[in-house]
């Protein structure tokens, strides 16, 4: 290893796709801001070892509404299952399933709590995993709105014909991105981490961050959305970038030449990722979200909705029309939303 390793201590200021309209807005200033529902893959049979609970939360993170559900089935924390992390700062609507297979469940419904609500339960064949999602739907209050209206407006005309970056979110890198220097250290063998979550935690964030290096760069020139020489295409025929891991690029010609170039930058990132087991797995460039509309309830508030897949994030969409801020929160053990 270089005695004088690069440090990732900062985020770069990765660009957007569209003009910058200079106009800013706050995010999340109340819970009902920003609502979540979960597009599931399919819903419960009626039949099966696992019962599937339909949650709505409000100000409460997914690991620990899981918790409270099992403590109240009298099960183990790892027999509740959930496809994807919610954000706690929001009214969010998910499922849970809970593995009773031999045993009478309770009344769910009965259950009462402050902070979420179950609203329906059934049973089904399956566990719920991580990614067992299609997407998420989303209706977000954005307030106190200052900047040209006419220059938000173009911008939102523009997603909504030619979609916006598929960067993953600042969640994704922990507070200030501190998950990629961590990462990195991990990879560089400087800190030893013991916890697995943690440890997956912090290859995430580095895999992500090549992700959206790759994206910046395309966006630089002027491609970001647009198919390149040897581009490897999505089912859905949008270029994909990588996430990096063991293997060889599956990109050729052009897009070969700047994945590579970006590896070349970050090669401590790269080459860990490759000795930590991941393999290589690619990612569209571009997100398009479906059902998009905006309006605008009082002069300062614009309101969106819109639905994305999987493991895609609505702050990469919101980024692209103005800046937002939230309300100071103690966010450095949230955990991020599961791809």
């Amino acid at each position: 290893m270089s005695d004088n390793p690069q440090r990732y201590t900062q985020l770069p200021a990765w660009p957007s796709a569209y003009p910058v309209t200079g106009a800013r807005a706050m995010l999340k200033q109340e819970l009902t801001d920003f609502k979540v529902t979960e597009i599931p893959l399919a819903l419960p049979s009626g039949e099966g070892e696992h019962v599937w609970l339909d949650v709505v939360k409000t100000g409460a993170n997914t690991q620990y509404v899981a918790a409270q559900i099992a403590e109240f089935a009298g099960v183990r924390d790892l027999d509740v299952g959930y496809a994807g992390l919610k954000d706690r700062y929001g009214v969010t609507r998910q499922w849970f399933s809970v593995w009773m297979p031999k045993v009478q469940e309770p009344d769910f419904t009965a259950f009462e709590h402050d902070e979420f609500q179950i609203l329906s339960q059934a049973r089904h064949v399956k566990k719920l995993r991580p990614g067992d999602l299609l997407g998420n739907q989303f209706d977000i209050l954005l307030r106190d709105v200052e900047g040209d209206r006419a220059l938000i407006d173009a911008n939102l005309q523009a997603i909504q014909k030619g979609g916006v970056p598929n960067y993953f979110g600042a969640q994704r890198f922990g507070r200030d991105g501190d998950n990629v220097e961590q990462g990195r250290a991990m990879l560089a063998r400087e800190i030893r981490v013991r916890n697995k979550k943690r440890k997956g935690i912090y290859l995430s964030a580095v895999r992500s961050f090549i992700f959206n290096e790759v994206l910046a760069e395309r966006i630089h020139r002027g491609i970001w959305g647009a198919t390149l020489e040897g581009d490897l295409l999505s089912e859905q025929g949008m270029p994909t970038g990588p996430l990096w891991g063991r293997g060889r690029l599956s990109s050729e010609g052009d897009a070969l030449a700047l994945e590579s170039d970006i590896a070349g930058q970050h090669p401590l990132l790269c080459e860990g990722l490759e000795h930590a087991g991941l393999t290589q797995e690619r990612r569209p460039l571009a997100a398009r979200p479906e059902q998009f509309s905006s309006s605008w309830p009082q002069p300062d508030q614009l309101r969106l909705t819109f639905s994305l897949p999987a493991g895609y994030y609505a702050t990469s969409l919101i980024r692209e029309i103005l800046h937002t801020e939230e309300p100071q929160r103690d966010t450095e053990n949230e955990p991020a939303p599961v791809e």
